[in-house]
């Protein structure tokens, strides 16, 4: 029996999921609510979309998206862990860790009483997984849908000795055109600027866009809102366990270059990231476990 039918005949009672195959070895889970709708891919468990009842799409997926077993999927919700960025030591490994290009299984679905759905993912860590990353540990990747979509990430160091995470969520989001939106809440904080050769700056004010963009916003804590007037509306952003908080857009030059943006999708995206990154990297005891989680909502103007 393939997976995609053991899947099918495992849920078969739970009438809020359902499950198919974008590509040959690539399964998606169409969740439906009565708030909302949303499809997760089991590799990553990796939110691709959510789009509230009678709204735009909140989370962005490229039109250009490639989906294919070990391929990181552009748009959505990419879970990057154990680490963000580049490894620490390692340059041969891949960028934001592999979290988000190994199978996940789905290990639980069910409906809480007040309609939400809650679905709890876990990855299958293959060879290669295993010998990048030694330290015992489990992770649980928690994806809530309602009128709000929520995703959590637990590590538990289940080993002897402590070890670093860095995390993030890499959420991108639909927006109306980025020469217009504004991110709100970022005033005051630290920055890394990655397209300024790492320079350390101050950010005033809310954050607007005029070319590339790439931070890494140090001891951020609460919430931010992505202000966007062209669909009249503010997605707000509320993290926990998160001291991290990314913003990126690649561009009209870099996104051409890495040819799965689609024709100027980088114009209707904005990266908003919950994280846990650089200086703000956590060090997990033997026995703790870190939770890290991003709620998204929609506030209309």
């Amino acid at each position: 029996m393939s997976e995609l039918d053991t899947l099918k005949r495992r849920f078969a009672s739970a009438d809020f999921l359902s499950f198919s195959e974008k590509a040959p070895g690539f399964i998606a889970i169409d969740v439906k609510t009565a708030f909302s709708t949303a499809s997760i891919a089991l590799q990553g468990a990796h939110v691709m979309t959510w789009q509230p009842k009678g709204q735009k799409p909140v989370i962005w997926l490229s039109k250009a998206a490639k989906f294919a077993p070990g391929k990181s999927i552009r748009g959505g919700v990419p879970v990057c862990w154990p680490w963000f960025g580049p490894h620490a030591t390692e340059a041969a490994y891949p960028g934001h860790g592999f979290a988000r290009t190994i199978p996940w299984l789905l290990v639980d679905a069910w409906k809480l009483p007040d309609g939400r759905v809650r679905l709890e993912f876990e990855p299958v860590m293959n060879d290669a997984a295993c010998a990048m990353w030694p330290h015992p540990s489990l992770v649980k990747n928690i994806v809530t849908i309602g009128q709000e979509l929520e995703v959590e990430l637990a590590t538990t160091n289940t080993g002897q000795a402590p070890f670093p995470l860095g995390q993030a969520l890499h959420t991108y989001f639909e927006i109306g055109d980025i020469n217009k939106v504004e991110i709100a809440g970022l005033a005051g904080c630290t920055y890394i600027d990655k397209v300024a050769g790492s320079k350390r700056k101050k950010q005033k004010g809310t954050v607007t866009f005029t070319g590339e963009t790439d931070r890494v916003y140090l001891g951020t804590t609460g919430c931010c809102g992505i202000v966007d007037p062209v669909l009249k509306r503010t997605i707000l952003i509320t993290s926990t366990g998160s001291r991290s908080t990314i913003v990126w857009n690649p561009w009209q030059e870099k996104a051409a270059k890495m040819g799965d943006f689609g024709n100027k999708g980088e114009d209707r995206m904005v990266c908003v990231e919950t994280a846990n990154a650089v200086d703000d990297v956590i060090t997990l005891a033997p026995g703790e476990t870190h939770r890290m989680s991003a709620q998204y909502r929609v506030i209309k103007a």
